[in-house]
């Protein structure tokens, strides 16, 4: 095939009065060639047809009603229309004529001035934290000039993760755009959706503070935040790739790290040079942070339970054992869970994010109980120690055939002391230790016997 070029070069020459095999010599084409374009014959072009075309309207007529599988059209053809057409041709047909196909639209780009505009998303992974996989929503902002990301994952994102996001965020790019680009999730939106969208109070507020707008992008056209959504793949096949992580709080600094010294780094073909130096273009443009960052938590009351704790997200945490059956104030920071009783902090945790029903307790809440040591002789072995050495050597074996320190066995043998006659029961006991009987059962058998004549008809 003879490019357009070839042709007009072919036609210049001619013109020049060049002979035809002059002209096939220097472009290296046969003299046929040369003398099919100068005729005209070559501008011809050379449509294949089918004899099948004519079966066209029928094909896109099947075409929906077999859901563009060709191999049904073809049995249709056959057993409706009496129509044989070979596969090969009829998937050729299909191709030409386009059925299928999306039409084909002019892709636009959007480019934004330095400090014009920020933009945030959400993205869910599958995550080994640990030994266990765990499902991370990973929450990304990206300044739309310099390209420069923060991500940070979270078990969930909702709107108090994203208050902590979004000021942790800022905080990272130490400074703000007039202007953040959002999805239309209801975290950040209170209702409606695109144009229309009404944003949550909370993310206003924090607008304000930072001097930032969120504006959701229209419905169906994500694309409009693609400097935010680009990083979600690049995150997935390099940060997530190869790298281990004990928990959540590890796998927060690893981002971090990756963010400075990974993405930051790496030279953008739009932009001929990395975010990191972008960024310092953009920072002059940056509305610069407030003095003052108030913290972020959520507050709730809660009822201290009988054991001494407060519930919260499916976990329990401990507080002094003297405001059980009080109410008490929980603040939910993103770290912490902080407690307070009235104006009084009492109680301070590191809140739990990967577990659940698990307790958090702080020894100094619970009644300290002192337990007497193991050697030390309890009350009812020393009111019956010291009244009669053969007493003394029965309580030794007594105890050695006990367990712990032998309440239970002094208390009774005190009990049977104090209940019959002195003189039956220290018979009994010099019998009992002649004999090894260190049963008590026995051993009131065995007073009862010596006592039965005189108290008793036994």
């Amino acid at each position: 095939m003879i490019k357009p070029g070839t042709k007009e070069a072919i036609k210049e020459m001619r013109s020049r009065n060049m002979a035809i095999k002059s002209i096939a010599d220097l472009l290296e084409i046969s003299r046929n060639s040369v003398k099919s374009v100068l005729s005209g014959k070559h501008d011809e072009l050379k449509s294949k047809n089918s004899k099948h075309h004519k079966h066209l309207p029928i094909i896109r007529e099947l075409y929906p009603r077999c859901s563009g599988n060709a191999v049904r059209i073809g049995d249709l053809l056959k057993e409706e229309y009496a129509i044989d057409i070979p596969y090969s041709t009829l998937r050729w047909l299909i191709n030409k004529d386009g059925l299928g196909k999306a039409e084909k639209r002019p892709a636009g780009s959007y480019c934004f001035a330095p400090g014009e505009e920020m933009q945030h998303d959400t993205s869910p992974y599958r995550i080994k934290l640990g030994n266990r996989m765990q499902t991370a929503q990973c929450a990304s902002l990206a300044l739309a000039y310099c390209r420069k990301i923060y991500i940070r994952f979270y078990p969930c994102f909702t709107r108090f993760e994203a208050r902590c996001f979004l000021i942790d965020a800022f905080k990272h790019m130490d400074g703000s755009c007039a202007r953040c680009t959002i999805d239309n999730t209801s975290v950040l939106v209170a209702q409606g959706a695109g144009a229309n969208a009404v944003i949550a109070p909370e993310m206003r507020q924090i607008g304000r503070l930072f001097g930032t707008v969120f504006i959701p992008h229209s419905v169906g056209h994500s694309d409009r935040k693609a400097r935010v959504e680009r990083p979600f793949y690049y995150v997935e096949r390099n940060f997530l790739v190869g790298r281990t992580f004990r928990d959540w709080k590890d796998l927060n600094q690893q981002g971090v790290e990756w963010c400075i010294h990974v993405s930051d780094k790496k030279e953008k073909r739009s932009l001929k040079m990395s975010p990191a130096q972008a960024y310092i273009m953009e920072k002059p443009f940056l509305k610069p942070l407030p003095p003052y960052i108030p913290p972020v938590y959520s507050t709730s009351y809660r009822i201290v339970d009988v054991q001494g704790y407060v519930h919260l997200d499916t976990n329990r945490y401990s507080v002094p054992y003297q405001l059980i059956g009080k109410q008490v104030e929980v603040q939910k920071h993103q770290e912490n869970v902080v407690i307070y009783h009235g104006r009084e902090k009492i109680a301070q945790h590191q809140r739990v994010l990967e577990k659940r029903d698990k307790r958090i307790c702080d020894d100094s809440h619970k009644i300290s109980r002192v337990y007497p040591a193991r050697g030390e002789s309890s009350s009812q072995e020393r009111a019956l120690k010291g009244t009669d050495p053969v007493l003394d050597t029965y309580l030794v074996q007594l105890k050695k055939r006990s367990h712990g320190r032998g309440v239970a066995k002094f208390s009774k043998l005190l009990e049977l002391k104090r209940t019959y006659p002195e003189e039956a029961f220290m018979m009994a006991i010099r019998k009992a230790q002649t004999y090894g009987l260190y049963d008590l059962a026995r051993l009131e058998k065995l007073i009862l016997s010596f006592i039965a004549g005189d108290y008793f008809n036994l």
